[in-house]
């Protein structure tokens, strides 16, 4: 699953589930005493943006609709009715966005699960709180933007639920504010959290494999190969999870449903 590491007793060979969310320079670049370096997360963040483009660039290229195209075709459906089903027609506008994060996600996600030997060991980029966070902050600002945009002063209503006895106002108010500043910490960690679990239990089984030999290892091989199913249902599920929090986020900037 990933990349094999000695241990230090014994000159044995162990399996370091943490190894494989290690970032590593392959060009160290230095500006002004900032590192700039092209890291191996960097070059699986190209993977994933040159592979998404192919899929779609690909799949649209000829008259006569092709797997590629039908695939491409079906993500976009998708992703167009959940934003329909959300946002409604206000929310045209932001297809492009949400489009391209979850298939960003997707991608990440999924590349996250294949090895190449010798070429290039696995690498999931959204396990990395780095890279969830900005996404998240991202959103989250563009969504308070546009509901300061939408309604003016008039957004702040948002903090303030309606119906609510007055006596009740100031403390709702404070954990309507709270909840809301928060957004970008729960949309990202909860990407993060569950790709880095997920990932780790599969390097800790495949080290139980490794360990135990061919028969001792059969158990725990076939625990793996179920885990391997689930992990690809999780990583599709948390990009669409991404998706439809960004457009709940963005219904509440535009139409202040509160």
């Amino acid at each position: 699953m990933a990349s094999e590491s000695h241990s230090a007793e014994g000159g044995g060979m162990a399996l370091d589930p943490m190894h494989q969310f290690e970032v590593h320079p392959i060009l160290k670049i230095n500006l002004g005493g900032i590192d700039a370096s092209f890291t191996n997360a960097s070059l699986w963040m190209v993977i994933c943006v040159i592979s998404v483009a192919l899929l779609l660039l690909a799949g649209s290229s000829k008259l006569v609709p092709g797997r590629l195209q039908s695939v491409g075709e079906l993500a976009y459906e998708f992703i167009a009715n959940m934003m329909r089903d959300i946002l409604g027609d206000s929310g045209r506008a932001f297809f492009p966005l949400i489009f391209t994060l979850f298939m960003f996600i997707l991608a990440a996600n999924m590349w996250g699960m294949v090895n190449i030997p010798v070429l290039l060991h696995p690498f999931t980029v959204t396990s990395h709180i780095i890279v969830t966070f900005a996404m998240a902050m991202f959103v989250f600002i563009l969504a308070t933007i546009v509901g300061f945009v939408k309604h003016g002063a008039g957004y702040l209503k948002l903090f303030v639920p309606s119906g609510v006895p007055a006596i009740l106002l100031p403390l709702l108010v404070v954990i309507e504010t709270i909840s809301y500043f928060t957004r970008p910490i729960s949309l990202s960690v909860r990407l993060f959290a569950n790709m880095m679990a997920g990932h780790t239990m599969l390097k800790v089984f495949a080290g139980f494999v490794v360990g135990m030999g061919l028969l001792g290892g059969f158990v725990p091989l076939a625990i793996m190969v179920a885990l391997t199913g689930l992990e690809i249902l999780v990583a599709f599920l948390q990009a669409y999870v991404f998706a439809v929090l960004t457009c709940i986020y963005l219904n509440d900037a535009i139409n202040m449903h509160h």
